[in-house]
């Protein structure tokens, strides 16, 4: 499993046009990607601070990503972001989130 680790600074007073945005049109682009698995978004309690992972089959699969869906998420985001968003990539070492699929798949 892979992850991009995303930090997303937003404009002043955004948080609840950031989550509409994303609910509605982000994620269903996240959804159609070739091994997507999961997105956790998280946000400081000023809201202005949102770190978003999304969770991925394999390497190449985020990377694919980062090319055809990623520039149109930005597009999407544009007028609530502050500045560009820090992508960080990772191996994912450990994680539950395969045992809880697993485990409703039952």
């Amino acid at each position: 499993m892979f992850a991009r680790n995303v930090a997303i600074h937003l404009k002043p007073n955004t948080l609840s046009e950031f989550r509409l945005v994303f609910d509605n049109e982000v994620l269903p682009i996240l959804q159609k990607q070739t091994g997507f698995q999961d997105e956790i978004t998280f946000s400081t309690p000023g809201g202005t601070d949102v770190i978003a992972i999304s969770l991925w089959d394999t390497k190449e699969h985020a990377e694919a990503y980062n090319t055809t869906g990623y520039p149109e998420v930005l597009n999407r985001l544009e007028k609530v972001l502050d500045g560009n968003p820090r992508v960080r990539v990772s191996d994912v070492i450990s994680s539950t989130l395969h045992k809880t699929a697993a485990g409703v798949a039952a």
